[in-house]
Order: structure tokens, then sequence, then C-alpha cells
């Protein structure tokens, strides 16, 4: 058939989205079976737990979620014989639950858990708690027979600080513990230092503590009870390192490095970049752009695996020669695979559905020129099998800004992209400067440049796209969320590129972001706009919320009621300046949502909502149902 872009059928709902492929929220090998992580949309997006025998492990309404650091991750994890262990949502205590029983509280209220992990029949986590000043975090031991429900001195304290802490590791006889730490003067990609101190001098002290010489640690892990492997990017791309901890530190050794990032933004306590085996072999993700799946031998070469996995990839556990690795690929859905590297087998253990590629676009790798240098972007052009345009139409096209904005994005199928695509909406989405998978110089390119350089770069990718003929210069819009949804807003200040916005709990005012952000991002803005008081008038003058009489295209605001890390009062903001004005917008706002939308219902109304604000701005009747 022929029909305008925009306006093509789609067997692609919100309602679908909304429920395909949930999140893979970390695995784990327990016993004979595999137990893993998943969201579930229906039930408002708790993350329940679930087995490879069918089972689910977590029932509802129990929520395995952790707020350390506002974003959470690591919140469950269980021993061999079947113990689960969870942060649960409501009340961020660490709860114990047997093999057949009910849940059982750990920890007393008051503090937040996270970056759970059982090892040597220890169960460690990271504990925030931000009673009275000074907040104070710290990597904790709990004991498992729920002496410290009631009592909070019961937890034993491993290690305490003013900072962040991250990745507690014990060595393999239990005498000693490594961690990532990194002060409130600096983000974990800047500056976070690799320590190691010996567990029975607890609270760990300057004397008692190593510390090996490095630049954004990640991920350390034991190989010996005197060797261990981390990640850091002292090459300006984050490789993995071997180093001796004997006496002293040795200098580190890089292992197999590659022009190509072992690592990100450590945004969650849960992530897992590589793993080592118990032969010396080292299973790995590598970025550049997308990511790949590697062996490397104790010969140090590497090997790519070949596993249908380009995004979001996480080597979530080993176990002798098999892998559970995590992310989604640019032919299949989000899923968990278990690799057994001896046999050469991949086994699918959830999701990962192949994708209908005759409704699914393919993500294409795209390189535009901008001001600064290339901007990196993946590109998902209208695509439906039934539908054509009239001739010498072209589509209109949503640019998406991730958020972060220290963050990234990889080429995948996904049916979200699809629901615009197969309706003849095609979707650019990009890695603007200062995105990772491409390594520091690509990374830093948005230091003290935050609202020019991201600008200036979606900017070039739309023009880019443009200027190739495949979309109508007139109908491209501009969608992000968080520090996307602040790029969106700056980039409609700055004007004559996008036809529309929208804002997903975006930032509109960068003081009232500094004054009002959590504390983990507290002095974020010192690198990426630059120190308070002293740049102030940067501040102002970089704000949205400063030039709003300078849009003159439709904007669509969405926010979540209980967000506390960009909260309704930004969106609010820019949503009042733009009424005085008279300038087309909508506000909505998701009553219990947070920073970033879990329920199934919001999701379909988002999605619904944002179909139909962009027909009404590009003059296209679109279709909802399928």
């Amino acid at each position: 058939m022929t029909s305008s872009f925009g306006s093509w059928p789609s067997p692609f709902t919100a309602a679908q989205i909304a429920q395909a492929a949930p999140r893979i929220d970390g695995a784990l090998f327990v016993g004979d079976e595999i137990w893993w992580g998943e969201s579930v949309p229906s039930e408002g997006g708790r993350i329940t737990v679930r087995s490879s025998t069918g089972a689910e492990i977590l029932p509802a309404p129990w929520n395995a979620r952790s707020r350390v650091h506002e974003y959470g991750g690591g919140s469950w994890t269980a021993d061999d014989e079947g113990t689960l262990f969870f942060v649960d949502g409501s009340d961020q205590r660490v709860y114990r639950m047997p093999s057949s029983g009910d849940p059982e509280p750990l920890t007393a209220p008051g503090a937040a858990y996270g970056g759970l992990r059982a090892q040597q029949g220890r169960l460690l986590a990271v504990r925030e708690d931000l009673r009275p000043q000074p907040h104070r975090r710290a990597i904790v031991e709990i004991p498992v027979d729920g002496s410290a429900a009631a009592d909070d001195d019961a937890v034993r304290v491993v290690v305490s600080t003013t900072g962040f802490v991250a990745h507690p590791a014990l060595s393999p006889n239990g005498s000693r513990i490594a961690w990532v730490q990194w002060s409130t003067e600096h983000m974990p990609w800047e500056l976070a230092l690799l320590h190691v101190a010996p567990v029975n001098v607890a609270p760990v002290h300057g004397d008692a503590m190593m510390s090996v010489s490095t630049r954004a640690a990640l991920q350390p892990e034991w190989v010996s009870d005197d060797e261990l492997l981390y990640l850091d990017d002292p090459s300006g791309r984050w490789n993995l390192q071997r180093v001796r901890v004997d006496e002293t530190a040795a200098a580190p050794t890089p292992v197999a490095p590659a022009d190509a990032d072992t690592g990100g933004g450590l945004w969650v306590l849960g992530n897992r970049w590589y793993r080592p085996l118990d032969n010396g072999r080292i299973v790995a993700v590598r970025t550049n752009g997308d990511d790949r799946i590697v062996q490397i031998g104790t010969d140090g070469n590497a090997t790519q695996l070949d596993v249908p996995i380009t995004a979001g990839a996480s080597i979530d556990d080993v176990r002798g020669s098999r892998v559970l690795v995590s992310g989604a690929g640019a032919t299949v859905g989000a899923g968990l695979w278990c690799l057994d590297l001896d046999r050469g087998t991949v086994t699918t253990v959830t999701g990962g559905a192949d994708a209908d590629l005759d409704w699914v676009p393919q993500a294409r790798p795209v390189t535009f020129d901008g001001p600064h240098g290339p901007v990196h972007a993946f590109d998902y052009p209208p695509t439906n099998p039934d539908a054509r345009a009239p001739h010498g139409e072209l589509p209109p096209y949503i640019v998406m800004v991730h958020g972060g904005p220290t963050a990234h994005v990889s080429g995948a199928a996904s049916t979200a992209y699809a629901y615009w695509t197969s309706r003849g909406v095609g979707v650019l989405d990009v890695n603007y400067g200062g995105s990772t998978g491409y390594g520091r110089a690509y990374r830093e390119r948005l230091d003290g440049a935050w609202g020019v350089v991201d600008v200036d770069d979606v900017i070039a990718a739309a023009r880019g796209l443009a200027d190739a003929g495949l979309a109508d210069p007139a109908r491209i819009a501009i969608r992000g969320g968080s520090a996307g949804g602040w790029t969106v807003l700056s980039a409609l200040v700055r004007g004559g590129t996008f036809g529309a916005g929208i804002s997903r709990y975006g930032v509109a005012d960068l003081r009232m972001l500094a004054a009002e952000t959590h504390d983990f991002e507290a002095r974020y803005l010192d690198g990426l706009v630059g120190p308070l008081p002293e740049a102030e008038s940067v501040y102002i003058e970089r704000s949205p919320l400063t030039h709003a009489d300078r849009i003159d295209v439709p904007v669509l605001l969405e926010q979540g009621s209980e967000d506390r890390v960009v909260p309704p009062s930004q969106s609010e903001a820019i949503r009042d300046a733009l009424a005085a004005r008279g300038v087309p917008h909508e506000y909505v706002l998701f009553e219990g949502e947070g920073h970033g939308f879990r329920a199934a219902e919001t999701i379909i109304a988002s999605l619904e909502t944002e179909l139909r604000f962009l027909g009404r701005a590009f003059d296209f009747e679109p279709r909802l149902g399928a």
C-alpha cells in the first residue's frame, strides 16, 4: 500500500512494546540451575528473580531494587545452596530467602544497600547511610543469621568513607579484600582508585591499606591470593590490567590491550565487563561503538566468540568452562545466553528471540563530520514490508539522545524503535561527544562543554542525515531523557534544525540541578560545566530556561512525580515559560514514576502520547493500533 510516512499501519502496539524483552538484571549459576533478575513491566517494573527450571524465585510483591547512589545495581545474589539474598525496593533492607521459606530481614531500617556479593560463605555489600551529615558509605559484611535485623551495629564495617565505594572482592583464601573508591570531588570515570587491605583489620585505615596506581579503576577480580585483575584506562581505553599485591603493589601489566573499551561509566553497582575462568582464560566485553565478546587465552591472544550480542553486554557469571552473558544483538532481542567454551556451544537461557527483520530494522553504524570531530550514531530507517511512501517523499526522523551524559548506545534490534520505524518514522541514535565506548578522548570532549559539544554533535548528525537525502529536513524531531532531555531543550533553544522536541525528565536549569541533585552527582557539573560559584554566569547562560523565549517549535515534556535525580520542578519551569509565550506544548506528569519509566501503563501512555504529538507537529495521521 502507498501511504505517507508516519501513517503506515504497524503490528507493534504500545502495549506490546511495554511487555517486550524485559530487562535482564544479573545472572548466576546456582547449584544445577541458572537464576537471573528480570523486570516485570506489568507489575510496576518490579525486579523478580527467575530460574531456568521455570520457577519464579522471588514472588510479588517483593522487588529486588537498590537505591544506593540513586541508580542502584547489584540488588540480589545467591549462594550455591539456593539461598537468595536481595535488597527490597520498599525499605532498602537486605533480606535472606531460603530455598524453602519466606524472606527474612538481615539488616535494620535506615540505610540503603546494593552491590551484594556472596563469596567464601560471606555476604558483602555497599551500604549508603544518608541520615544526618556527613553522608557515609561503606563496604560491609552482613551476618546471614539475622542478628543484624534489629541492630545495625551488628553489621561489620570493612571499609568506611565519606566518598564512594564499589566492587568489593574477597581473595580466594578470604584474607584480603579489594575494592574501587573515589572521592566526592570526582565521578568514577574521571578518577577512581583500586585499594587492597586485610579483612581482619576493620574498619580499614590508611596504614593497613595498599593502593594500586590507577586512573579510573573498575571491577577488581582475584586470580590468586596475591594477584588481581582489574580494568583501567591509562592508554585512553579501558583495558584489563594484572597486578601482584604482595607486601606492596607491583607495577600493573596490561592484558591483551586493544583499541576498544572493556569497561564503561560506573553508574550502577552490578556491572561486570569480564570474568576470569579457573584455567587462566578470561571472557570479556570489548566496546568500540558496538559490543563484542572475546575469549583471552593464557597466551594473551584474544578470539572473538560467536555470540549474537552487540549491545548492553554483561559477563554475569562463570562456572568451569560455562559463561553467562546478557545483552541484545543486531538480529536478536535482549536476553541471556550460556556459553560453553570447551564444547563451543551457545544456549539461549531466556529472551533473545530472533527479530523479524522484515519489520525490525538492523542498525546501520554511521559517522558524521562535526565541529569537534567525528560524531558516531546508529541509523534505523523506516521499515515496513507492506507499505511505501509516495514517490519523492522523505521520512520524518527522531534523533534520540541518550542520558548520562557519560553513557553509550549500541546498535541492536529494538521493537521499541520498530514502533516508530514500522510506522514510517526513522530513528537516529547518537553517541555525541562525551559518550563512552570510543575511548577517553571522545569522552572528555564534553569536559567543560556540556550544552555546547553535545548540541553541536546532534545538530551535525541531523543535518548530515538530511544532507544525505535520508530525512525530511523540515520534519526532524529530537527526543531524550535526563541529560538527554537537557540536550533536547538546549538544541531547541539553538533553533533552526529540529521541528519538535520531546524531553523526558530533562534538565532545564543548571543552578536548580546543582542545588537539588542527589549526592552521587553533586560535583558532576564541576567537570561538565565548571565549579560554582566561579562558573555561575556559564550556568545561567547555558541553561535552556534562560533562553526559553527562543524555543519556537512544539515541545512535549514528560516527567515522573517521584524523580529525585531531576525533580519535576525542572520540567515545570520550562512548561511555565512556554505557556507564558503561547508556544505549543504538552506536560505529562506520571504519578509514582521516578527517574525513568518502568510501569507498563506509563510506557504505553508515554509512547502513544509521543506518537500523537509528532503526528500533530509533522502533519501525519498516526495509527496507534495494530
